[in-house]
């Protein structure tokens, strides 16, 4: 069955949300922000070892997408989640991935190895 043009433009919003959720940093980020509660970009930085202007690039690409957002604290922001099913829908993929033996990483359009995983179809 192929999708007709009104069921692909009511799809745009869900593949523009799971494309923000498509990038390990901004992932890590709102897991940390799942977890822990919220943080500043100071706090965020040490944690997850990155540099500065990639968390902050980070943060405005979540922000922009409404699934972040901040408040003052003197002269920091504090960053947390702005939607309380994000926690949900992180930990149901988690859930999902493990369920599936993390099968989606051997994708061989979105999957990618990990750095001492067995490689399928290959002799190493």
């Amino acid at each position: 069955m192929e999708l007709g043009e009104g069921e692909r433009v009511q799809l745009l919003p869900a593949a523009a949300l799971f494309r923000s959720l498509a990038d390990p940093t901004r992932l890590a980020i709102l897991r940390r922000l799942a977890v822990a509660g919220p943080a500043r970009v100071v706090d965020l930085v040490a944690e997850l070892e990155l540099a500065q202007s990639t968390v902050s690039k980070h943060l405005a690409c979540l922000s922009g997408c409404g699934l972040v957002g901040s408040r003052p604290v003197g002269r920091a922001s504090m960053f947390s989640l702005a939607q309380p099913a994000l926690s949900e829908l992180l930990a149901a993929a988690e859930q999902l991935l493990a369920a599936t033996g993390n099968a989606v990483a051997l994708c061989p359009t979105y999957g990618r190895p990990v750095p001492g995983d067995i490689q399928v179809g290959t002799d190493s």
